[in-house]
């Protein structure tokens, strides 16, 4: 859930991507992606992680993209900020 891939980005038989990861443009990936990681490169390597992993176990215990439509709405705003803590406050 909540996963990027880039343009022409390949994704070997057998990889596993965490939520919310990003892999880049032209990335080779095999193996584990971890959640929240940006990946790029041939072969596919992680170059950082989109937050802190205080925030990441935050986000994977929110399980947001599994929220009704009608809350994801009202949620919007809090996901582009990025607000954790509003995001926190709407949860079922």
């Amino acid at each position: 859930h909540d996963v990027w891939i880039g343009y022409e980005a390949r994704i070997l038989p057998g990889a596993t991507i965490g939520h919310g990861a990003i892999i880049g443009a032209g990335a080779v990936v095999r193996g584990k992606v971890p959640d929240y990681a940006i990946v790029t490169g041939n072969p596919g390597a992680v170059q950082k992680y989109r937050f802190a992993p205080s925030d990441i176990a935050r986000l994977l215990a929110l399980e947001w993209w599994h929220w009704p439509k009608a809350l994801l709405g009202q949620a919007e705003p809090a996901l582009i900020a990025g607000d954790l803590d509003a995001l926190e406050a709407l949860a079922p």
